[in-house]
């Protein structure tokens, strides 16, 4: 039995471990689910996430768009990107689907002449991959 001095040292200590503990519970929970995912994901678009952001920064699209976390991106001409898989609408006509996507990158300008984004000549690949990491960020 602690002694009465000892009471508030032992009630803090498990206060912080619960605390401690929920929180590795949390990251473990949130690590987990954005395995998860990222599987979904890259099945829905046979695309790599890891690839999708690198092919992001090999188009600067981080330039027109701005994404958090993402070094350099930090464009105002387009949309901020993190969200867009919950959006219904993308390049202001089409439905929000892989292939839509896959589209709106690769050939902008076939779905929306005279549009602020350019024709960049991303490959079918880069615009599987981009749509897979734009995918994950919630």
């Amino acid at each position: 039995m602690p002694s009465q001095r000892n009471k508030p040292l032992l009630y803090t200590s498990l206060v912080v471990g619960a605390v401690a503990l929920a929180a590795l519970g949390f990251y473990a929970d949130s690590r987990y689910e954005a395995a998860d995912l990222k599987a979904k994901v890259e099945a829905m678009t046979m695309g790599k996430v890891a690839a999708g952001r690198q092919a992001f920064g090999k188009y600067n699209c981080g330039g027109c768009h701005t994404i958090l976390g993402i070094s350099g991106a930090n464009g105002t001409v387009g949309p901020p990107l993190d969200g867009v898989a919950a959006r219904g609408i993308i390049g202001g006509r089409l439905a929000n689907k892989p292939d839509n996507m896959m589209l709106w990158i690769q050939h902008p300008q076939q779905v929306s002449p005279g549009t602020a984004m350019p024709e960049q000549g991303v490959t079918a690949q880069d615009s599987r991959d981009i749509t897979a990491f734009l995918y994950t960020r919630t």
